[in-house]
């Protein structure tokens, strides 16, 4: 029997491997392209390192029990999977947050975007909902997955970011970064100081803590068409 979820509503799931699939209709060439990403989450509700976020630059988890498979069509539309064996995740793992995210827009009301979760190997969906992203927002939450007693259980979330997926993960301590090509800093005219020459050649004032520049643990190149399926 399949569970169609409103907001906010949970559903105890009968299984501990789960493939939750996101499905939408394109609606003709430039239509929505989504993508399906999953992160997991510790005690204090953020990823516990990089490798927790699973998504299509970085699509297997370092355990291998969170992956993300490749794009699919079929002939409603496009489909988007991410597999997760719950019952083999490190205990520290409390939940696993499943978002969607289309950097062009939803385009909700064509698209109609909605989210399946499925036994490991059946071919029913235990539970369906379809997020309702609000205007200009470009990243949702779908639900989460998460720890009860001594199950597995199911929330359906539906909030929304504007700033994309960057500003969802963000949310859960993921530093992301997308620089487009013209913002990339240009190599300099003068070459760098050589440290071993000392002070006066690069090295900070005497008892200035050392400066390191940021660096994001996470580079989200751009999505786009590159990520489809070619057409039959």
């Amino acid at each position: 029997m399949t569970h169609a979820l409103d907001k906010g509503a949970t559903v105890r799931l009968p299984v501990t491997s789960v493939r939750a699939v996101l499905r939408w209709s394109p609606r003709g060439p430039g239509g929505a392209d989504l993508d399906l990403s999953a992160l997991l989450l510790g005690g204090t509700s953020r990823v516990r390192s990089p490798g927790d976020f699973v998504f299509y630059n970085q699509p297997r988890h370092p355990t291998g029990l969170v992956r993300r498979l490749p794009k699919q069509r079929d002939g409603h539309g496009l489909l988007d999977t991410v597999e997760a064996e719950l019952a083999r995740l490190d205990p520290a793992v409390g939940r696993v947050v499943l978002a969607a995210s289309a950097e062009r827009g939803f385009d909700a009301a064509r698209s109609h975007p909605h989210l399946l979760l499925y036994g490991a190997l059946a071919t029913e969906p235990l539970a369906r909902f379809a997020p309702e992203p609000g205007p200009g927002e470009t990243a949702v939450i779908c639900g989460e997955l998460y720890r009860s007693g001594d199950g597995w259980h199911f929330r359906a979330s539906g909030l929304g970011f504007r700033g994309g997926l960057v500003a969802l993960a963000a949310e859960f301590g993921v530093t992301a970064a997308a620089p487009p090509p013209s913002a990339l800093p240009q190599p300099s005219a003068d070459p760098p100081p050589d440290p071993r020459r000392g002070p006066g050649y690069g090295y900070p004032p005497a008892g200035a803590a050392p400066v390191a520049p940021p660096a994001p643990d996470v580079v989200l190149p751009p999505q786009g068409p590159q990520f489809l399926p070619p057409a039959p």
